[in-house]
């Protein structure tokens, strides 16, 4: 959450807690965010483990496009 608005933090934090759909995405966009950089540290990868990475990095992606859609949904519900 790094380069985050103290506003985009804020709708991340009450989403997380009022939607379990929400914190799911959130989660999940965590756990690929790791494994990702998990075998990015590898200085070879298998054939398998560059499929995963690309894999991963997919269902990241198409989380992160999920996730940020939320956060625009409620910033124009909430304008700051």
């Amino acid at each position: 959450m790094s380069n985050r608005s103290p506003q985009e933090v804020e709708i991340i934090a009450r989403l997380c807690q009022e939607d379990q759909e929400f914190k799911q995405l959130w989660n999940e966009h965590e756990e690929f965010d790791h494994r990702a950089a998990e075998l990015e540290k590898l200085h070879y990868l298998t054939p398998e483990e560059e499929v995963e990475l690309k894999r991963i990095k997919k269902l990241k992606l198409l989380g992160k496009d999920r996730i940020e859609e939320r956060i625009r949904s409620c910033k124009a519900v909430n304008p700051a």
